[in-house]
């Protein structure tokens, strides 16, 4: 009786160990089904906007024996300019900064037998960088400096008008999705749709852009620099599925 009850108990065991192992085993052979009456879709919608925000870098590069010299020959030219260019500094108008302000030795080239070349004199570069919303004061202040080139001038469009059209074309590319969204329902012979996902993305400002490469020989002192504004465009679109329903 004794041993009746052990090998009962024995098998009762087994049975509980295998049955975690058996679930997984019929679980794992049933088929996964696909999504049924899914669609992919997607729209768009953009705008051209003007560009509001003129960026001009002036620069100037200085050559001599030693780097206190050219160092004080740089500052000299930055300083008088930016002097200038505060006097016409206005919050969001017109903002000055400085930009890169470089000073590297120039070493003369290797010797046939490979000695260590020397350092034969200086070279430096600085920069002043002028923007803002005034495009005309900008336009004249270019003219008025004259101890910095103009190295390039570029026109943008600032976040703030980009923002004031973005929640618009946002808008217009999620109507169009769900408009499409009903169309495609009907064509196919459904009533309705749901959404399943939905990405919407909007277009970053560009990492390059095209800009005037002048230099400040070209203008007479005094001049304005000729400027005129182009557009940029502002978009959004929208991917997504829909689960079409009768």
């Amino acid at each position: 009786m004794t041993g009746f009850r052990i090998i009962t108990a024995l098998a009762v065991g087994s049975m509980l160990v295998a049955s975690p192992l058996f679930a997984q085993t019929l679980h794992a052979a049933q088929p996964t089904l696909a999504p049924q009456n899914v669609v992919t879709l997607s729209a768009s919608a953009s705008t051209e906007v003007t560009k509001d925000l003129l960026q001009i870098v002036f620069s100037t590069a200085r050559d001599g024996p030693d780097a206190a010299g050219v160092q004080s020959q740089l500052k000299q030219a930055l300083d008088a300019a930016l002097a200038e260019a505060r006097r016409s500094a206005r919050a969001g108008a017109l903002e000055v900064q400085t930009g890169n302000f470089s000073l590297h030795p120039r070493y003369a080239p290797a010797t046939p037998r490979g000695a260590p070349a020397g350092i034969t004199g200086w070279q430096g570069q600085a920069e002043l960088v002028v923007e803002g919303r005034d495009t005309e004061a900008i336009a004249q202040l270019a003219g008025r400096i004259q101890t910095l080139s103009i190295a390039r001038a570029t026109f943008l469009l600032s976040r703030e008008a980009r923002e004031r059209v973005d929640g618009e074309v946002t808008a217009q590319a999620i109507a169009r999705f769900r408009a499409r969204a009903d169309a495609v329902a009907k064509q196919f012979g459904f009533g309705g749709w749901t959404l399943r996902e939905v990405q919407v993305n909007g277009s970053d400002p560009p990492s390059f852009q095209p800009s005037m490469q002048l230099r400040a020989s070209s203008m007479a002192q005094s001049e304005a620099l000729p400027v005129e504004a182009g557009k940029a465009s502002v978009s959004a679109s929208v991917i997504g599925s829909v689960q079409l329903v009768k």
